[in-house]
């Protein structure tokens, strides 16, 4: 009974230091088994950029869709 006390009390001791260690180390985290977070800085990937419609691209997009909406009004019209 004994041993399991004092098996208790240097877990207990062990966590206290653990948790002081993270505070002296600004909350960084060494151990590795339950990290959870960000991952570790490696290599760049490419930055996708965005696709930009030119002022035609949205013209002919948008005479598309009210085409579209036209047929649509003319067969609800007819049904």
């Amino acid at each position: 009974m004994q041993v399991n006390r004092i098996i208790q009390e240097i877990d207990a001791e062990i966590t206290r230091l653990q948790q002081a260690r993270s505070l002296l180390l600004g909350g960084v985290s060494t151990l590795k088994k339950n990290h959870v977070g960000r991952p570790a800085a490696g290599p760049k990937k490419a930055v996708k950029r965005k696709r930009r419609l030119s002022a035609e691209g949205r013209k002919r997009i948008a005479d598309a869709m009210r085409k579209r909406w036209a047929e649509r009004r003319k067969q609800q019209g007819a049904k």
